[in-house]
């Protein structure tokens, strides 16, 4: 497992504290999903973990451990063959880019 990503930056932008942040709200169907693991290794914020628990079809579905991560992306969405993984968008009030 990779470690967590640094947020910081060399220098941040003059209106970082204006410009709202887009969240994700990760929804997993787990009954459709087929244990790939591709949402797991392919999030580059480390969103999924492979769960221990079985679905119906015993495959073991993704765990959403750092649901607060998600950038909204859409990438493991599009990236899961079973079309198992849905993102809802909100913007976060108050959230600051990290310095």
């Amino acid at each position: 497992m990779r470690p967590p990503p640094v947020e910081r930056f060399w220098r941040v932008p003059f209106d970082a504290e204006s410009i709202p942040r887009v969240l994700g709200s990760i929804h997993v169907l787990e009954e459709r999903c087929k244990g790939c693991a591709y949402c797991v290794e392919f999030c580059a914020r480390d969103v999924f973990v492979t769960s221990s628990r079985f679905n119906l079809k015993g495959y073991h579905p993704p765990e959403i451990v750092a649901p607060e991560r998600c950038a909204a992306c859409h990438f493991c969405e599009v990236l899961c063959p079973e079309f198992a993984i849905g993102i809802t968008e909100s913007i976060g009030a108050g959230v600051r880019h990290a310095s």
